[in-house]
């Protein structure tokens, strides 16, 4: 994603005399952006998001800047002619992936969220919980510069909620733009650079910093030394606590969730932040 995604006056209704469910909203998401979207049922959230899509059309304004995009409804359709595998290996080969790579491919997402007992159980056999991952995995499966979530923690198991975490946290730190809906308040609640709030037909930007509820963990404390650079901006941002305990040595405190893409942004760093130690943080147990 090389440009924000531009949102300019757009409205939305169903049918020539149909109300609008959506007018006059502008917006604008920057790549490596993480946007919560929330509002009341029945407000327009996932219209919102089929716009941000491509899914469905304005009515009137533009949407410019769209990148690459993948999309996961809260509700996945699961009546398709293949198996999991099948599914997921046929996505990669679209994406541009030779077979044998789109297979493996394939069965690595599958591993990731929990599904790789049901990677050749014919989709219409599927329940709920593993349509869901999936869907999930097929979102995830070409590195989407724009990636959509509509209600996609429904149904997943709690490993698999936290998977998805990461994989939001990794989707951004690769410069891709999420959008997600989640009807749980402390989903990603720390993490959003953005939330808006659907209502009335109209869109309203809250700040990030306005208060909202914390996520109930589990937290990790990573202790780290460095030379003079400052820590990497994406550590900061998915740290939900920074200190400078001593010169040039942090104690950042990160949902366990996002642990793995802190970790990997210090170390990757130009110069590389030394990681003393990881440890859980039982203050917030």
């Amino acid at each position: 994603m090389e440009r924000d995604l531009r949102l300019d006056d757009v409205g939305r209704r169903y049918g020539l005399r149909g109300p609008w469910v959506l007018r006059n909203v502008s917006a604008a998401l920057a790549p490596g952006s993480l946007t919560r979207v929330e509002g009341p049922n029945g407000s327009g959230k996932s219209t919102l998001l089929r716009l941000l899509a491509g899914i469905d059309a304005p009515t009137e304004g533009r949407v410019t800047g769209r990148p690459r995009t993948a999309y996961v409804p809260e509700r996945f359709p699961a009546a398709l002619p293949f198996t999991a595998l099948g599914y997921l290996t046929h996505l990669a080969t679209v994406h541009g992936l030779p077979r044998a790579s789109a297979e493996r491919a394939a069965d690595e997402w599958l591993d990731r969220f929990g599904a790789a007992a049901h990677a050749r159980t014919p989709m219409t056999r599927l329940s709920k919980g593993s349509s869901q991952k999936v869907a999930v995995a097929q979102a995830l499966l070409g590195e989407p510069g724009l990636l959509i979530l509509d209600e996609a923690w429904t149904g997943l198991d709690t490993q698999a909620r936290a998977e998805l975490e990461r994989a939001v946290a990794e989707r951004t730190a690769a410069g891709g733009a999420v959008v997600f809906v989640d009807h749980d308040p402390r989903r990603l609640a720390d993490a959003a650079d953005a939330v808006y709030t659907v209502r009335d037909g109209g869109l309203q930007r809250r700040a990030v910093d306005e208060p909202t509820v914390a996520p109930d963990g589990p937290y990790m404390i990573v202790e780290v030394h460095g030379v003079a650079a400052p820590l990497p901006a994406e550590a900061l941002r998915l740290a939900v606590r920074t200190e400078e305990t001593a010169r040039r040595t942090h104690r950042l405190t990160v949902p366990a969730s996002h642990s793995d893409v802190l970790l990997r942004a210090l170390l990757t760093a130009h110069p590389p932040w030394h990681v003393a130690s990881v440890r859980p943080d039982e203050s917030r147990r």
